[in-house]
């Protein structure tokens, strides 16, 4: 196949994105490609949704047939970042990359000193390439690889596309030839597809208007329908030959038809309707308009013959006229021969789909599961769910959430159509907020809205819509509407996949909001262990930095606290003190907070008793030990400051109690230790402490930092090592004290490719 390239650049603009997602299904329809578009929509759209959200910059999209007739598209921005990496298993952001590495057969990266460039591979739509999907990273101008994209989509929230159990089946995608050094991505699946419907929007790769669970979908069954009526046609020389499908309800379908107006709708016809010598299994002619196929399909005369498989009716093929009396009894015998050899191929390929369809089914609810899983972000969750559904399993989605009041409000709304999304918001805010749905069901709360919202929102008031609830852990937190124009009714299985969708959805919608709670009642109880203010202490410059481990959702064991106090019976203008404190307390959440809770208050307490650090440390031993198991181990640095006379710097008494040495910065950049270890606190009883006086003259800094810092990890080699931390402070002379906490905190962020795992804080002390 000849290669084709076609690109387009698109400004940093937030509708740049929907204009993207057009331009690549216009290029793949123009190829005839239409069977890979959602997919490369989909791909596109997260990429392109990253260079507006993160690089702030215009962006190109190339999009090229390559000579195999594999489709690769490219996002060139003008950010030519090399920081950028996928997310844990843990992150509440930046699931867009995990969905691209399950749609592509292969990605990865290219930059140069200018730009930046993701891409992916679609394998050729009808292609029998297996293989996992690989990340590759590509090179130019002599550069090293760079790292996967950056960032996520809109509100992180990616679609993936297996394939629904009404459509086409699983299959393993092409994977490209890791390059070294590669990284592997979970296996791919092959996607339906979208197509535009008569109005220029996208549709799901769904049965057209009226058809339902019955309706065979791979090209060849179709093919071989169209075949089978064009035949009976010709064989009975009938103005038109229909073969009408029977879904699980009863109802029939049109499967293909000869010669019949397009899209016609057979109403409510059911095989109750037909009369004795269809539920005998018999052929038949008939020319009596009365006749339901007859009057269903305006015809005057017909012949019709059973398609019967095991017993059941499977179907009916007819032939039709306009003109009465048409057919004879020996076209309903000839047709009846016809129906017997089409009855045999029917069932085996609708079985065969059914088992494809069982296959997509499994494919689809285990990838929604793994991406639901993989975001904690309530917000997330909700717009990946409706994302999920639009447009598998429907034209639109809305996401109601139910408050601890009983409140409901309406968290997220996707639609096909992206014009269409504000009137349907508005819309659904008209209507009944809540769905009042114990039970999966059709729902008609779209018929509450007032009139006037209604007509803004055109024909989306009209469509069909049915309502899961989200039920976890035995209680209703929300519910999902899914809607689909008037004619376009819900194939049972589409049902029944929403719903195995919703319990799932519902679970991974409560544990993100339960992570959500967890994350805000840490991040108070985190505060509250942190002092509100930094107090201004005359002739003392003072800067702090804490930073907790993780993603915010445990509390940490480190703490610092600056004070003022006043000796007892002293005025204030004589008497001011100032108190430090930085500690580590072993081990991490409650029962840890719960030792740094007492340490800072006690610390502030028994100061205000006037008494002194040594005192003060050796009471705060006893508390701790009086805990008894649920005690912790705790390192604790603690001085008091005094001015100097002529205000020539600071006078220092500290101690330290098991807890990394203070280090002191001179102005000529030489670094010595300024306390010797004592015994931590919480492990030996009687233990008497005593001080060491630091003079801390103009220019010169003291650093106290805790063991997140000194064992900043990087492979076997921590920063401590060697004096890491005497050479890094060294290099800061002549900084402020706050510019020293921030060359401290970079050099420890950057020490180690991977995030620290443990908690950081550290207090600079310069006199000035």
């Amino acid at each position: 196949m000849e290669r084709q390239t076609v690109s387009a650049t698109f400004p940093s603009a937030a509708t740049s994105v929907a204009d993207a997602r057009r331009f690549i299904r216009r290029v793949l329809a123009d190829w005839g490609m239409e069977e890979a578009a959602d997919d490369a929509v989909l791909a596109t759209s997260e990429l392109a949704t990253n260079a507006v959200a993160y690089a702030g910059t215009s962006f190109e999209v190339a999009c090229r047939l390559t000579a195999e007739g594999d489709i690769l598209v490219e996002v060139r921005d003008l950010h030519p970042t090399r920081s950028i990496a996928m997310p844990g298993i843990n992150a509440a952001s930046g699931r867009g990359l995990p969905s691209i590495a399950r749609l592509a057969a292969s990605w990865g990266v290219t930059y140069d000193r200018r730009t930046k460039g993701v891409w992916f591979r679609l394998p050729r739509p009808g292609g029998s390439n297996g293989g996992p999907p690989q990340r590759v990273s590509s090179e130019r101008n002599g550069m090293a690889p760079a790292g996967p994209a950056a960032g996520p989509a809109a509100e992180g929230a990616a679609r993936p596309g297996p394939a629904a159990p009404a459509e086409r089946p699983a299959t393993e995608p092409a994977g490209a030839e890791p390059a070294p050094g590669s990284r592997q991505g979970r296996n791919g699946r092959e996607r339906p597809s979208r197509r535009p419907d008569r109005g220029g929007h996208d549709e799901a790769a769904t049965p057209p208007p009226g058809a339902g669970d019955r309706m065979l979908r791979s090209p060849a069954a179709r093919e071989s329908l169209e075949s089978a009526v064009t035949t009976v046609r010709d064989a009975l020389d009938a103005d038109s030959a229909a073969v009408l499908l029977t879904e699980r309800d009863g109802r029939l379908v049109v499967g293909a038809s000869a010669g019949l107006p397009a899209n016609l709708s057979l109403g409510e016809l059911s095989v109750v309707n037909l009369g004795p010598d269809a539920r005998a299994g018999s052929p038949w002619v008939s020319s009596d308009t009365s006749d339901p196929i007859a009057a269903a399909l305006r015809a005057r005369s017909l012949a019709a013959a059973p398609l019967e498989a095991q017993g059941r009716l499977t179907g009916v093929v007819v032939a039709l006229s306009s003109s009465p009396d048409r057919f004879e009894e020996s076209a309903a015998a000839r047709l009846g021969r016809i129906a017997d050899e089409m009855s045999l191929s029917l069932e085996k390929a609708r079985v065969g789909e059914l088992e494809r369809s069982w296959r997509g089914w499994l494919s689809f609810v285990a990838e929604a599961s793994d991406l639901l899983a993989g975001t904690l972000d309530q917000e997330r969750t909700m717009a990946l769910v409706a994302q999920l559904v639009v447009p598998r399993l429907s034209t639109w989605c809305a996401v109601y959430t139910v408050s601890d009041a009983g409140h409901a409000r309406l968290a997220y709304v996707w639609h096909a159509d992206e014009t269409r999304s504000d009137g349907l918001r508005d819309l659904l805010e008209h209507a009944d907020m809540d769905p009042p749905m114990d039970a999966p069901g059709p729902w008609n709360g779209l018929a509450t809205a007032p009139p006037d919202v209604r007509a803004a929102a055109g024909s989306t008031a009209a469509d069909q819509v049915f309502a899961f609830p989200l039920i976890a852990r035995g209680r209703r937190i929300g519910t999902i509407v899914i809607g689909r124009p008037s004619g376009d009714r819900f194939p049972r299985s589409a049902i029944e996949l929403a719903e195995e969708l919703s319990r799932r959805a519902a679970l991974a919608v409560d544990n993100a909001r339960l992570y959500s709670e967890q994350t805000a009642m840490s991040s108070a109880l985190q505060r509250s262990l942190l002092p509100p203010a930094i107090p201004d202490i005359p002739g003392l410059e003072v800067a702090v930095v804490y930073e907790p481990a993780g993603e915010g959702s445990e509390v940490g064991g480190d703490f610092y606290d600056v004070f003022e106090t006043t000796g007892p019976g002293k005025p204030a203008a004589t008497g001011s003190r100032w108190r430090f404190a930085i500690g580590d307390v072993c081990g991490t959440g409650p029962q840890a907070a719960a030792v740094t809770g007492l340490a800072r208050h006690a610390l502030r307490i028994l100061a205000a008793e006037g008494m002194s650090v040594p005192d003060v440390l050796a009471r705060l031993n006893r508390l701790i030990l009086a805990e008894g198991e649920r005690g912790r181990l705790l390192t604790l640095l603690h001085g008091e400051i005094a001015p100097r006379p002529r205000r020539d710097g600071v006078s220092i008494r500290l101690t330290s109690a098991g807890h990394p040495p203070p280090l002191v910065l001179d102005p000529d950049g030489t670094v010595t230790e300024a306390a010797s270890p004592q015994p931590l606190l919480g492990v030996f009883d009687g233990v008497d402490f005593g001080t060491e006086t630091v003079q801390l003259r103009r220019g010169q800094v003291l650093l106290c930092v805790t063991d997140g810092v000194t064992e900043r990890r990087s492979g076997a080699r921590l920063l401590g090592d060697g004096h890491g931390l005497e050479q890094i402070l060294a290099g800061c002379t002549g900084l402020s004290a706050g510019a020293v906490a921030a060359r401290i905190q970079r050099a420890v962020r950057d020490f180690g490719p991977e995030p620290s795992g443990d908690d950081v804080a550290l207090i600079v002390l310069r006199a000035s």
